[in-house]
């Protein structure tokens, strides 16, 4: 019988407790994979990024940027809202911003043809220090 001066069994007919013991996992069963929902996703997040596209062109104009970056210096986030409203994209745009930078969030529909919110697309951009 193992016997050890700092650790011995309770019982003395059961083996000493392994280590290798301690991490047994039993082998899983996992259901087969579907990619339906993820496939959506994909094709989801596409649209965000087009839209994400179309967002930016508009910012690289000048004479929008600064109606932009002069109604957040103001702290007018409806007029922020509404200026990126007028691009007309066809997702939610959630915008916040801060002395040092601007955060758009894109994100994707729910509705009938997708029932739950798959995606977003945040883009995160500095425009001070």
């Amino acid at each position: 019988m193992y016997y050890n001066y700092y650790h011995y069994p309770a019982n003395p007919y059961m083996p000493p407790f392994s280590a290798s013991m301690m991490n047994y996992q039993p082998p899983r069963s996992y259901p087969p994979v579907d990619t339906k929902i993820f496939s959506h996703s994909i094709q989801s997040f596409k649209i965000l990024m087009q839209q994400g596209s179309i967002l930016l062109d508009r910012l690289a104009e000048l004479q929008f940027s600064k109606k932009v970056m002069n109604a957040a210096q103001q702290g007018k986030q409806a007029e922020v809202d509404q200026l990126i409203k007028s691009i007309g994209l066809k997702v939610p745009v959630k915008t916040t911003f801060s002395p040092s930078g601007v955060i758009f969030e894109l994100s994707t529909n729910s509705g009938t043809t997708s029932p739950f919110n798959c995606c977003t697309l945040n883009i995160n951009m500095k425009w001070g220090e």
